[in-house]
């Protein structure tokens, strides 16, 4: 966007936001119930109509995939949680033991 200022062109960047699939699921849900026009809608989560409308369609097209027979998706999903857990506890683990042969 461009804005002549006295022969001098200024320009603004805006900034890309990135929303976290929780927030998209949640404005995806509320386009989907219909309480609420895509105005309301834009106006109540601060995001363009336009918007709304592209993730309730991409959430719309993928639902099969929850409801379908292989459950390896949802799987897939808890695998990399229980590899992070596991790795957690190892280095707590490993923390708890210097601190008592350090003695601190």
């Amino acid at each position: 966007m461009h804005i002549e200022r006295r022969n001098q062109f200024v320009e603004f960047k805006e900034e890309r936001r990135n929303y976290s699939a929780d927030f998209k699921a949640t404005v995806a849900l509320a386009a989907m119930k219909g309480d609420k026009s895509m105005a309301e809608l834009s106006m109540q989560f601060a995001v363009h109509p336009n918007q709304i409308g592209l993730w309730k369609q991409q959430m719309l097209s993928n639902l099969n995939r929850v409801f379908d027979n292989d459950h390896n998706v949802l799987e897939l999903e808890s695998k990399p949680a229980n590899k992070h857990h596991a790795k957690i506890g190892q280095l707590t683990a490993e923390n708890d033991f210097l601190t008592k042969v350090l003695g601190r």
